[in-house]
């Protein structure tokens, strides 16, 4: 569906050359949330942004359901733009149009007759849940509402896929999840190809099928978003995950813990899938003559599956807390020791 062939793209500055994306292989299936993360400057931006033309590459090549967007120009550039919709972070609306006209407006540009474009903006009004705000001004709207009219406005023309400029990072969380919601119903209902780019963990971890992650200009770390949040490999990843599966006071817990319980171990357990259902604690305790203290907790949802940790101090018999363990790994759990 969509190929990028180890893409560059180099600017030229009073300084000298800037690497904005340097050699980044990406294969996304049809039909797949596909999600870059990345903080400022990792080259997200401009990656994106090369799927539907409006960056060139420097070098490489960029496929989109067969067409070289990275090669076209003119007419054909902007027929192959008809197939790929965007949305943005500040909504782009036209200010002086109505809801119903902005949605329009692709549609106007594509030659399609006012009675059509009249039907389909009032079919998309419908599918992202604003039916009979078609007369409204964007001025009149809330935030959330403003996006879903720029989700509406870019899939008036029947696109095959759909981009997302860091759409939600003006929302506040409530509406955040709401408009990912859409987009993940969206893609269910349409068959719809979503990329997204944020530096938020909890977009790729509440929508996404799978994630490439950034570094200055590079992608270094691709793969499942539950593999990723299982297994991170990368600092940066590690530092994106712990966004979203640890609480802030976790430190600080564990620190308190230790001037009251100086023995024993701090652990930190990880489940994944179906371990995330067991009763591991309450079997802990009555299998083994262990004292089990827990410190934190959480349990996050992916598209694939669901995502735990759990902090906990254990005390007693140094053989029997191998022991318990060595059963805990059994559960295909991860262990990793924080203290002790």
């Amino acid at each position: 569906m969509i190929t990028i062939s180890d893409v560059k793209k180099i600017y030229q500055s009073k300084s000298g050359p800037i690497s904005a994306v340097d050699g980044v292989n990406i294969d996304i299936a049809q039909g797949e949330i596909f999600g870059v993360i990345g903080y400022s400057g990792a080259g997200k931006s401009t990656l994106i942004r090369m799927l539907n033309g409006l960056e060139v590459p420097t070098d490489g090549i960029v496929d989109v359901n067969g067409q070289i967007v990275s090669q076209v120009k003119g007419k054909k550039l902007r027929e192959a733009r008809q197939s790929i919709g965007m949305i943005f972070q500040h909504f782009n609306l036209l200010w002086s149009r109505t809801v119903l006209e902005n949605i329009q407006f692709p549609l106007g540009i594509a030659g399609v007759s006012k009675k059509e474009r009249v039907q389909r903006a009032n079919e998309l009004l419908k599918l992202v849940g604003l039916e009979g705000r078609g007369d409204a001004y964007p001025s009149q709207l809330s935030g959330g509402q403003k996006q879903r009219v720029g989700i509406a406005r870019s899939l008036a023309n029947n696109p095959d896929v759909l981009l997302c400029d860091e759409a939600t990072s003006a929302l506040d969380p409530q509406t955040t999840d709401s408009i990912l919601d859409l987009l993940v119903d969206i893609n269910k209902r349409l068959g719809l190809t979503i990329v997204l780019i944020t530096h938020e963990m909890h977009v790729i971890q509440k929508i996404c099928h799978r994630v490439a992650v950034m570094e200055q200009g590079k992608v270094v770390e691709l793969g499942d978003v539950l593999e990723v949040f299982r297994n991170p490999q990368e600092q940066v990843t590690k530092r994106f995950v712990r966004e979203v599966s640890e609480v802030k006071e976790t430190g600080e817990t564990i620190e308190h813990l230790l001037t009251q319980y100086p023995n024993g171990k701090v652990l930190k357990f990880t489940f994944v899938g179906e371990s995330t259902e067991q009763p591991l604690i309450t079997t802990l305790i009555r299998k083994f003559d262990l004292d089990v203290n827990i410190l934190q907790g959480q349990i996050s949802q992916t598209q694939k599956g669901a995502y735990g940790t759990l902090f906990v101090h254990l005390d007693g018999d140094e053989q029997t807390i191998i022991d318990a363990l060595a059963y805990v790994h059994t559960q295909l759990v991860q262990v990793e020791v924080l203290r002790g």
